[in-house]
Parts: C-alpha cells; structure tokens; sequence
C-alpha cells in the first residue's frame, strides 16, 4: 500500500493520541454560567413560602378563635346553669321561711 499523504507512524501516533484526547474531552463536565434569574427565583420562591405560611398561621389561629369561642359558650352555659340552681335553691328556701314563717303565725 502506497501512503499518498506521507504520514509516517509518528504522525499516526500524534493523530491517534489527539483524537483520543478529543473524545475524553466530550465527557468532561463544561463550566456552568450563572444563571440571570437565580437571585429572582430564589426571592419568588421565598415570598411563596412567606404566604403558604402566613395562610397557615391565619387559618390555625382561626381555629384557636373559634375553640376559644366554644370553650366561652360552654362555661356561658355552665354559668347560666349555676345561676338557676342558685335561684331555685334561694326560691326554695324562701317557700321554706315563708312556710314556718305561716306556721307560726298560725298558732299564735
């Protein structure tokens, strides 16, 4: 075989190693450029968070309202029960008095 491009076996060598060196050159990671918008994403996603969490705190503070609503009507309640005892006790012992009171009076 006749070499028309007169390459000698050092040459081929030198090709062969340069080729070699391209194709690791492919695998190699490429230095990143810096994104324009990392600093906006980055503030979006924070006032994202900011209202997912201030949606939380109003909704759980909205139940903390409304247990405390139930929580006042309950001892309302129990206050309104008391007074009504407390009245018919004094209602009762009034027609006790008043009874004696006639009892008394009766056989004087």
């Amino acid at each position: 075989m006749k070499d028309t491009l007169k390459t000698g076996f050092a040459d081929r060598l030198t090709a062969a190693a340069e080729a070699k060196k391209a194709q690791l050159a492919k695998f190699q990671p490429k230095p990143m450029a810096p994104d324009p918008a990392f600093e906006e994403r980055i503030a979006r996603r924070e006032a994202e968070r900011e209202a997912v969490r201030a949606e939380r705190a109003a909704a759980k503070e909205a139940i903390r309202q409304a247990a405390l609503a139930a929580a006042e009507a309950i001892e309302a309640a129990k206050r309104g029960e008391r007074k009504e005892r407390k009245a018919l006790s004094k209602a009762e012992a009034k027609a006790k008095r008043d009874a004696r009171y006639a009892a008394r009076k009766a056989r004087h």
